[in-house]
């Protein structure tokens, strides 16, 4: 379980959402300091931990579902944004509205349209950083973290920035072309996924472009990419047995 750094000291204050800074050592409520600490829970953690804590610029934490790929992708990246000691300005994550990705014609703004997607964040912030109620529209309203999705991506570049490509095997090759090609100077990428679990419409001929990607990835000297197992899971005790059970049924009968 997540732990709590020692000897955390926390002050509350009113939050204005009128604060527009894209500057992190301005006026950003949330400060290292708020951060819980977490370490590995699994080897392979371990070694995502370890490859970060190296330098790693490009990475693809790949596998099961349960693993805790974004949870670990998202703490280290604020790890590094929170600390005004760093390069990195602010924390970007990227994600594919697969279940309606034509979704210009709704009505809203960005965020009103993907709301929904958004979600997994807002959990994870509340955990990681559970001293600050609304952590994470705080970190969107400081600028300190940008949501966006892939129908959004183009024509931007994204500089000083640890961006978090989400949930990647639901994305085409087209999208993920996109988002690579979006990276500007002093970032880091982390894309997390399991191109085994793509919910994209294959009736409509629409399939992932996960799997051309890591063979790609694989002739890049700065692209590491660790692999999760169901041995890795660690959501609980339950998803672990089912997706251990769903396994040994797929390689009996197929999918």
């Amino acid at each position: 379980m997540p732990r709590r750094k020692s000897n955390l000291q926390v002050v509350e204050q009113d939050f204005d959402d009128n604060i527009r800074t894209p500057n992190k050592n301005n006026h950003c409520k949330i400060k290292i300091d708020d951060l819980i600490t977490i370490g590995a829970m699994t080897e392979t953690q371990g070694q995502f931990f370890s490859q970060y804590s190296s330098g790693a610029q490009a990475m693809l934490l790949h596998g099961s579902a349960g693993t805790g790929k974004t949870f670990i992708a998202l703490y280290k990246a604020l790890e590094e944004v929170l600390d005004p000691s760093t390069q990195y300005e602010k924390v970007v994550i990227v994600r594919s509205a697969v279940a309606s990705r034509d979704i210009g014609h709704l009505p809203g703004d960005q965020d009103e349209k993907t709301a929904v997607y958004m979600q997994p964040y807002i959990d994870m912030c509340e955990k990681l950083i559970p001293q600050k109620k609304g952590a994470f529209k705080r970190l969107l309203d400081t600028k300190v973290a940008e949501w966006m999705i892939t129908s959004f991506v183009r024509g931007i570049t994204l500089d000083d920035a640890i961006v978090i490509v989400d949930e990647c095997q639901n994305m085409n090759d087209m999208e993920l072309n996109s988002i690579l090609t979006r990276m500007g100077d002093n970032s880091k990428l982390i894309m997390c996924g399991d191109f085994r679990q793509s919910d994209l419409y294959k009736n409509r001929g629409d399939t992932t472009g996960l799997k051309k990607f890591m063979l790609i990835a694989e002739d890049m000297k700065s692209f590491k990419i660790v692999e999760f197992t169901a041995e890795d899971i660690v959501r609980s005790r339950f998803v672990k047995e089912y997706i251990m059970a769903r396994m040994r049924y797929e390689d009996q009968y197929g999918t």
